[in-house]
């Protein structure tokens, strides 16, 4: 038997498009992540600044104006839950952040770790929840980051968020200021979240029709700084 090779006529075969799940290779940072971020990604989250493609966003901020920055990470299972899923609770989460400073949120930031084998159309599912999020709080997504690891090294995903806001001059809110005797506003009933994320998992023994009120709150902070309240702690 031969052992010779022919090099010259050799042919690398075409790589499979793998459209319907991820793989390793969507986080290689070759083809196929480009692939994904134009399909998926660029795709839900376009504006102006994401889309000049660079390695670093380039934004303006109001002159005079301070920075409030948070950064968070979302793990949760199942991914989707009855009022919401982690591309929401992604959004608001560190949208509300921003905003428990007073601060008005502008952008986000979102790297996301995909497990190996998940589902296209659950990752479609989440980023346009993201997306759609982001234009109910009116802050734009303008960088992010991929990565996979592989299968059963994640639950379907994981999101982490950094959000950027600007802080009125004059405006001090945080947590230091509370004192005995403060009026505290509560927005909504408390626990309706968890009990929502339990009930998906089937952990509570019983049906409930409860709903997580994942929401962006910065409206709802800027309507209470309008109307002359006297604020000096938001949680």
């Amino acid at each position: 038997m031969s052992t010779d090779l022919d090099l010259e006529n050799a042919v690398c075969p075409v790589p499979l498009p793998h459209d319907e799940r991820i793989v390793l290779g969507h986080g290689s940072g070759g083809r196929m992540s480009h692939t994904l971020i134009k399909k998926i990604f660029r795709r839900a989250f376009s504006n102006p600044t994401l889309d000049q493609g660079d390695d670093a966003a380039n934004v303006l901020i109001p002159a005079g104006a301070r920075l409030a920055i948070s950064t968070d990470a979302h793990v949760v299972a199942p991914l989707f839950f009855p009022g919401g899923d982690i591309g929401r609770l992604a959004v608001c989460g560190t949208v509300n952040d921003v905003s428990m400073l007073g601060a008005t949120p502008l952008y986000l930031t979102a790297s996301f770790i995909l497990e190996e084998g998940l589902s296209m159309a659950v990752l479609q599912r989440v980023v346009e929840s993201m997306s759609q999020a982001a234009d109910e709080a009116g802050v734009q997504i303008i960088a992010g980051d991929t990565k996979v690891v592989q299968k059963g090294k994640a639950d379907g995903m994981y999101i982490s968020t950094t959000g950027v806001g600007y802080i009125q001059d004059g405006l001090s809110i945080q947590g230091a200021n509370a004192v005995p005797g403060d009026q505290i506003l509560v927005s909504g009933t408390l626990g309706d979240h968890g009990i929502a994320v339990l009930a998906a998992r089937g952990e509570l023994g019983f049906d409930t029709a409860i709903e997580s009120d994942v929401a962006p709150l910065n409206h709802l902070v800027a309507a209470l700084l309008a109307s002359g309240v006297r604020l000096h702690v938001l949680r």
